[in-house]
């Protein structure tokens, strides 16, 4: 049953807080990713009508892709981790690494989640365990970011709140029953009242939009996601953020067949092209690498919802582009890490030649750029690439026009940046030199790029599958 899927990461995290050495703790967490990816990936191989645990908790398409492209992004961390948490002994890893244990968890029960109670309560236990992860640093700086990355959640969870609430009196008053069972919802999506349906997927919109980080409740991004350690960044830009797109499309589907879906995509590409406008703007001239990332992964959960906006094969391609942006963020932000652990700074003024002094992970940063900004023969380009030709197919030309010129700006101002930080000669740092690229730091990023670079030459087909099932579960 794929409950386990669940119920395992939980008695993991027991036995991690339970074990004294701090040098043990990293291999549980690993080792639990590798045995949670095995068990995701042949849940999800059996076929969906065998997962079924009951109609609250049920693997469906959107769940299962999403399951599968966590929890892989979840074990090239946790591999990563066994190298950081070693060079990192001053700090007791006995939180940090329970915690990751939990994420893991929730997000699991998020994916299986069929009642919008039960997936707002997952939603919110993830963001309280991303939470204390951004605090591992413990510093004034990673406390105010977590302080700010709780506040706007907060913001967000109490309007999904409220937009849970209306979904249930939309149900009350157009079938007689206050139902939050997606199956329900949906069969029945026709009988609710759509004055309230709207008024519930704004509120839910809205509010899963912050968890994303859509603009303009992007702003607890910058700071989580320059403060946090690089692991953190790569969960929280390919795991978190990829939970609270899945919940958002069970949202839509719902509106969607409630007869809202023009209603629903008008206010997606309009968050979506805003989410872009604001990444570009605060992209050019851009002084620190890492919150860099964090107005990179504004842009793309931006190009995610544009594409569902567009509607059509965008569809496809949004899904497409969830897997190539979740797998790419662990390159770049792991990197990153490892270009701040050498350099001791995250500031231009201080770092320079990260290729002389990383050479892998220098390089790795580049080329994830590359990937990242739609630069074939990664997976990114073939997902974008489809975005546009489905809003040209749309005749949504000045949707392509700004995606367009938003797509160019970004690459120039993150080009910029980017290129200061591997190009030129390192600043003199005796203790910097000492940084070692071993292999638990560099084979994950190594790893998830091969895979990005797969998705851009050819799509496997359990692939093509899982996302041709979870298109046609939104209606294409």
């Amino acid at each position: 049953m794929v409950i386990v899927l669940v119920i395992v990461p939980l008695v993991a995290a027991l036995l991690a807080f339970m074990v004294p050495s701090d040098r043990v703790r990293p291999w549980i967490v690993a080792v639990t990713g590798a045995a949670h990816t095995a068990a995701a990936v042949a849940v999800v191989s059996l076929g969906f009508r065998l997962t079924n645990i009951s109609p609250w908790l049920e693997l469906d398409a959107l769940g299962s892709l999403g399951i599968v492209l966590v929890s892989i992004v979840f074990l090239v961390c946790a591999v990563y981790s066994i190298g950081y948490l070693r060079i990192r002994s001053e700090r007791p890893n006995r939180v940090f690494c329970t915690v990751l244990l939990v994420f893991l968890s929730m997000t699991s029960l998020l994916m299986l989640s069929q009642h919008l109670t039960v997936m707002w309560v997952a939603m919110e236990a993830t963001t309280l365990a991303t939470a204390l992860l951004l605090y591992f640093n413990q510093n004034q700086r990673s406390l105010e970011a977590t302080w700010k990355y709780l506040m706007v959640g907060s913001v967000g969870i109490a309007l999904a709140l409220l937009g849970t609430l209306f979904l249930a009196y939309s149900a009350l008053i157009g079938l007689g029953e206050p139902t939050l069972l997606f199956s329900d919802l949906v069969r029945r999506a026709p009988g609710l009242s759509a004055p309230w349906l709207r008024t519930a997927f704004v509120f839910l919109l809205v509010g899963y939009g912050a968890k994303m980080g859509l603009a303009p409740l992007h702003t607890w991004k910058p700071d989580a996601y320059g403060e946090a350690p690089g692991v953190v960044g790569a969960l929280l830009a390919g795991g978190m953020t990829t939970c609270a797109f899945i919940t958002l499309l069970r949202v839509y589907r719902v509106a969607d067949a409630g007869g809202q879906g023009d209603f629903a995509r008008s206010l997606l590409i309009a968050l979506g092209l805003l989410s872009m406008a604001t990444a570009s703007v605060f992209m050019v001239g851009q002084r620190d690498f890492k919150r860099l990332l964090a107005y990179s992964s504004v842009e793309h959960m931006g190009i995610l919802v544009l594409g569902i906006g567009i509607g059509g094969p965008g569809i496809f391609a949004a899904l497409l582009h969830t897997v190539n942006n979740a797998l790419v963020k662990g390159v770049l932000f792991l990197s990153a890490g490892n270009i701040h652990r050498a350099f001791k700074s995250k500031r231009l003024e201080d770092v320079t030649g990260a290729i002389r002094r990383l050479p892998i992970s220098g390089s790795l940063f580049l080329v994830g750029f590359l990937a990242i900004t739609g630069a074939p023969p990664f997976g990114p380009f073939v997902s974008e690439l489809l975005i546009l030709t489905a809003a040209i197919d749309a005749q949504r030309y000045v949707v392509a026009a700004l995606y367009l010129i938003f797509l160019a700006v970004i690459f120039i101002g993150m080009g910029s940046t980017v290129l200061a930080v591997v190009q030129g000669e390192p600043p003199e740092d005796p203790d910097g030199k000492t940084y070692r690229e071993s292999p638990m730091k560099v084979v994950p990023m190594i790893v998830s790029l091969v895979l990005v670079l797969i998705m851009g030459i050819w799509i496997p087909g359990p692939v093509t599958s899982l996302l041709e099932a979870a298109a046609k579960l939104l209606g294409v």
